[in-house]
């Protein structure tokens, strides 16, 4: 029983973690219907740039946090502006080959300038730990939760109630109807990429600070791709409720099947998850569902 709370909050904490990167997904989808296959890699640079700063150049940690949102900011503006804009009108296949053949650009970028394999950030939260009942967790869980959580919070405010974000909903329906209404899409898109650099550059920092910064950065981008295909790619309640899902099962089967199985069986959850929605329910939990005619 000790065990099972163990890995139950364990577990929900790093799937809000999954659900905050997911979300960046699902930003970009809902406005431009475009599939960033670049995820992992976003979180693997804002990770080590976060290392760079705090470690390498010496900054205080309060000054490295605000510098890693600037360099997120820029980042997205950067990719847009000069990746994504000049394929406006393209075909979808150009758009995911983009995205795809930027991951594998930012992943060399991370080996030029930090050809080391494994990094520690420097400690971020108290380090004593919290007794939930039997269960001890170390305070990096309970904080990277609640700061995911109150991100999301946030981001969902934006979109319900701030003019921008309910333009940038309306665009993911009719990019014309927009336009006609005289709101400038490719402002639209841009913002899409910044929010979806901020979010993947946080949930990096949070995810190192639990388990350092390595190439399976890059896997933690993939596991947030099952968040969405769990939730379904255009809702973000969908990522909210799927990611502590995937969290959850992610955990507690590694718990109890590594011991049977082998100790891969904690990668390869999400992805059985992600063939099994496709097999039953291909739009998620909460996506919503096209039929189109022909």
């Amino acid at each position: 029983m000790e065990q099972l709370l163990q890995y139950t909050i364990t577990g929900l904490a790093v799937g809000m973690i999954y659900a905050l990167i997911a979300l960046g997904f699902a930003l970009i989808w809902k406005s431009s219907r475009v599939a960033n296959l670049a995820l992992g890699q976003l979180v693997l640079i804002s990770s080590w740039f976060t290392y760079g700063i705090l470690v390498q150049a010496h900054f205080p940690v309060w000054a490295g946090m605000i510098m890693t949102i600037l360099f997120a900011i820029f980042l997205g503006w950067a990719i847009e502006r000069f990746t994504l804009r000049p394929l406006i009108g393209q075909p979808t296949l150009s758009l995911i080959a983009v995205t795809l053949g930027l991951g594998y650009f930012l992943e060399g970028i991370v080996i030029v300038v930090w050809p080391i394999s494994v990094a520690k950030l420097p400690v971020l939260f108290p380090q004593d730990p919290i007794n939930i009942g039997s269960a001890v967790i170390s305070q990096e869980y309970v904080w990277a939760a609640g700061i995911s959580l109150a991100l999301f919070i946030l981001l969902s405010l934006f979109f319900k109630f701030h003019k921008m974000g309910i333009a940038m909903r309306a665009a993911a329906d009719d990019q014309l109807a927009i336009q006609a209404c005289a709101v400038p899409i490719n402002r639209i898109f841009s913002l899409s990429w910044i929010f979806a650099c901020i979010v993947a550059a946080t949930g990096g920092v949070l995810i190192s600070s639990i388990g350092g910064i390595t190439s399976a950065l890059i896997e933690t981008g993939f596991k947030s791709f099952s968040v969405v295909i769990l939730g379904g790619m255009d809702s973000f309640i969908g990522c909210m409720v799927a990611g502590p899902l995937i969290g959850l099962c992610e955990n507690i089967g590694a718990g109890y099947l590594t011991s049977i199985i082998g100790p891969g069986i904690k990668d390869l959850i999400p992805f059985v998850i992600i063939i099994l929605v496709m097999l039953f329910k291909p739009y998620g939990l909460f996506g919503e569902e096209r039929i189109e005619r022909i």
